[in-house]
């Protein structure tokens, strides 16, 4: 779709794909902002994210959190675990609310209004994704059902053309989700997979990196931020790296997304890969963003309905992109979900949100300080609010367990990161992750916490 174009039809229909039914929003009757009733509507395209106004109230989005009011074990809650998935806004529950109630469909293959209605909240949802990336255009955003699908999506199209002895760089800091599809095709195929090592302070050794990109490698495989350290990576030269030796390169988003208000254009990366759990918004629900080419190059991912364009009994054509790897009825309600949580999330300041959560990070950093029994995993320049640690004598699961007897969660173990694990000489470590409904007093319950548990281990 081009810069500034209307959406009275974001799923053109062609001679061959008719038959499925597509909806407009031209159709008398069609009210998608009834499905979308908590999110803004947005109707026309536009290639720059929204702009928050300026400053930040933690209290007030707070509010909007219903579960933030509980108790646990009789404390009130601490939610320190967003790294893993976050909690969701009144604005999410209320859109998949309405979307269930008042609007429900099948997308792209009906008529009537319940169809046009429902397509068009997707496909707008879609589009508030493009606007969130500052993709070029809406149908460079592919939906699948998380991260890891689309990790899987752009391993099952490169092993097309991949040969023996072929190279993909990935990191010592990834989750396993951008570590084992690499793998596979690895174990399938005889490719090559390079490491690039990681320096004490977590950060990503750019030099090391840049010594593995050679004249065979196809793909640089990296996380914006990882899930682990916090380290945010310039992935604007990694890619730079990677395309002066012709290379592709995947971004893993999925904390990035969230953290550090990604340009796709401005990074200059061929995929950038998403989850919605970890944006607010619901389960079963992510994607990626492709460059037009990078995606046109890839095979679809799976076979179906939606993604052809013909199908006969000596032949099948396929669809356009995204379309093409969209097999099968899609996450339609998670996807409109996912739209509500971007549309409320783009509301705010986000340099007023991360400056926030880093200020909560240093304020528990600040009162840890000095204590000789805890083991800080990364810190980075430049780091996100993610506080992983090790307490002296303790197993990291133990750890965990005795913060949640006072309201406070967190995670423990590997954290799907067990080459980095491996790298810091530990075998598991408990992880705090702030997010922007964390609040000063958050951050003072888990320390004061924690420093209880450490007295179960004394």
């Amino acid at each position: 779709m081009a810069d500034g174009a209307t959406l009275n039809n974001p799923h053109p229909q062609s001679e061959a794909t008719r038959g499925r039914g597509t909806a407009r929003s031209g159709v008398e009757g069609a009210t998608p902002d009834t499905v979308l009733a908590s999110a803004p509507s947005t109707t026309s395209w536009s290639p720059s994210p929204a702009k928050g106004g300026g400053g930040f109230d933690v209290h007030a989005a707070r509010a909007q959190f219903p579960i933030l009011s509980r108790t646990v074990n009789g404390k009130p809650l601490v939610y320190l675990d967003s790294a893993a998935s976050a909690q969701k806004p009144r604005a999410v529950i209320d859109a998949l609310t309405a979307a269930m109630e008042g609007s429900y469909s099948n997308v792209h293959r009906g008529l009537h209004t319940l169809a046009n209605e429902t397509t068009e909240a997707f496909e707008q949802a879609r589009e508030t994704v493009a606007r969130f990336l500052n993709a070029e255009s809406p149908d460079q955003i592919v939906w699948t059902k998380g991260g890891t699908e689309a990790f899987n999506l752009v391993a099952a199209g490169l092993a097309q053309s991949l040969k023996p002895g072929d190279e993909i760089v990935t990191t010592q800091m990834e989750h396993h989700a951008n570590i084992v599809p690499w793998s596979m095709l690895r174990d399938r195929l005889g490719i090559v997979l390079k490491w690039a090592p990681v320096l004490d302070d977590g950060s990503l050794d750019m030099a090391g990196l840049a010594a593995l990109i050679g004249p065979r490698t196809k793909l640089v495989a990296v996380t914006h931020m990882s899930n682990v350290l916090g380290t945010v990576n310039d992935v604007r030269a990694v890619a730079d790296l990677a395309h002066a030796a012709g290379a592709l390169v995947l971004v893993d988003g999925c904390q990035g997304a969230v953290h550090c208000s990604p340009d796709v254009q401005a990074l200059d990366c061929d995929f950038y890969v998403f989850t919605g759990h970890k944006l607010y918004g619901p389960t079963g629900i992510g994607g990626m963003y492709g460059k037009r080419a990078a995606l046109e190059a890839l095979p679809p991912y799976q076979g179906g309905g939606e993604m052809i364009a013909t199908v006969t009994e000596d032949a099948v054509t396929y669809a356009g992109i995204p379309h093409r790897f969209e097999a099968g009825t899609p996450p339609i309600l998670e996807a409109i979900g996912l739209g509500a949580a971007l549309e409320w999330f783009m509301a705010f300041d986000r340099q007023a949100v991360a400056a926030h959560e880093r200020a909560l990070y240093d304020h528990v950093v600040a009162r840890l300080s000095g204590l000789n029994w805890l083991r800080i995993i990364g810190e980075a320049p430049g780091k996100g609010a993610i506080l992983t640690f090790t307490v002296e004598g303790a197993h990291a699961h133990d750890v965990a367990q005795i913060l949640d007897r006072y309201g406070v969660a967190v995670r423990a173990g590997l954290h799907c990161a067990e080459p980095l694990s491996k790298r810091f000489g530990i075998t598991s470590s408990a992880r705090a992750s702030f997010a922007l409904y964390n609040t000063v007093e958050d951050a003072d319950a888990f320390v004061d916490a924690l420093i209880k548990a450490r007295e179960f281990f004394v």
